[in-house]
């Protein structure tokens, strides 16, 4: 099996072609859903999932950490959000930047106790601390409307100084979500493919060579995660605007399992893209297969059971295997 470490390093500048096919991808999206059979809302779940697993990418693929409990902090996000807005004051910045600290916050407070952790006690304290998340969202009632959630949150409009756009249209929230999203993944390129980038790998390989060489594995540890968690917190904003409440499911262990899947099927575990390609399968085959059977799922899970098994590098792996001169005769 291939790994991010058998593929050259890219250099500094994101821009390369598999960048400029996903923003072309991105700023086509609205023309293209329609005429092949979906929605506009797809789109806007779909950039906003990857600008999760993306961040998830950076610890799973990059570090080789199983974080099982990620979806805690896309909840603290679109907690925070909501929060701000429902009883702070009704601001778009301040509503994600409150979500981007709060989950900042959570996951460098929980970082320090899972640094110095590797293998199954650090997948094990991941799943630990998301579901002191869940349990907190659903028994906290007067903060987090417990069960129910937090509902009627707005969607504030964007002040750009000189214009206001209304972002309850979907179509213009979607252009929003696609510009940060255009916005992070070119930072998240290049800090995995500078010099810390190919600290965390070689931090996946062999930790404890990393350490007797001079890293404070640890604090790399710990910053990734707390990058991996501000990035989820971003992501949770939007799905609380998107969603227009916030719910204790966001952090359930079922929607932390969900990236997972996503980012094992798409090949973040060989590429940097693998997550963007696992989010857009996800979420075709839960619409193309969802409108033929309400068991998708099951087919969706025996998938995933097949590509591991047959192929797990997942979609990314397969394609790198197959360009000229990469496959086996």
């Amino acid at each position: 099996m291939i790994t991010l470490s058998d593929l050259s390093a890219k250099g500094g500048s994101p821009v390369t072609w598999p960048m400029g096919l996903f923003l072309l991808g991105l700023a086509t999206a609205p023309f293209w859903l329609a005429p092949i059979g979906l929605y506009q809302y797809l789109g806007i779940e779909i950039a906003i999932w990857i600008l999760f697993a993306m961040g998830f990418n950076l610890l799973f693929g990059y570090m080789g950490l199983h974080s099982f409990g990620h979806g805690a902090y896309l909840g603290v996000g679109a907690y925070a959000f909501g929060l701000f807005q429902l009883h702070v004051g009704t601001s778009l910045w301040g509503g994600l930047l409150a979500a981007v600290l709060a989950a900042t916050v959570a996951g460098a407070v929980v970082g320090l106790f899972l640094s110095h952790r590797r293998g199954i006690y650090f997948a094990l304290l991941t799943i630990g601390f998301g579901q002191v998340f869940w349990f907190s969202a659903i028994k906290l009632h007067s903060v987090t409307g417990g069960e129910d959630g937090l509902l009627g949150i707005p969607r504030p409009p964007l002040e750009l100084g000189f214009a206001s756009v209304d972002l309850n249209d979907n179509a213009a929230f979607y252009w929003f979500v696609a510009a940060l999203v255009a916005l992070v993944v070119p930072l998240l390129w290049r800090l995995v493919n500078a010099p810390f980038g190919r600290v965390l790998q070689a931090i996946r390989q062999n930790e404890l060579r990393a350490r007797f060489i001079g890293y404070e594995v640890w604090r790399f540890k710990w910053a990734t995660f707390t990058i991996s968690a501000a990035t989820a917190g971003l992501a949770g904003g939007l799905f609380a605007m998107a969603q227009e409440s916030a719910y204790p499911d966001v952090m359930s262990l079922h929607q932390s399992g969900l990236i997972v899947m996503m980012v094992l099927v798409g090949g973040g575990l060989v590429s940097f893209w693998g997550p963007v390609l696992g989010v857009i399968l996800y979420f075709i085959a839960r619409d193309v297969l969802g409108g033929l059977t309400e068991t998708w799922l099951l087919w969706y899970g025996l998938m995933f059971v097949v590509m591991v098994m047959v192929r797990p590098e997942g979609l990314a792996g397969l394609f790198h295997v197959l360009r000229p001169g990469k496959g086996r005769a």
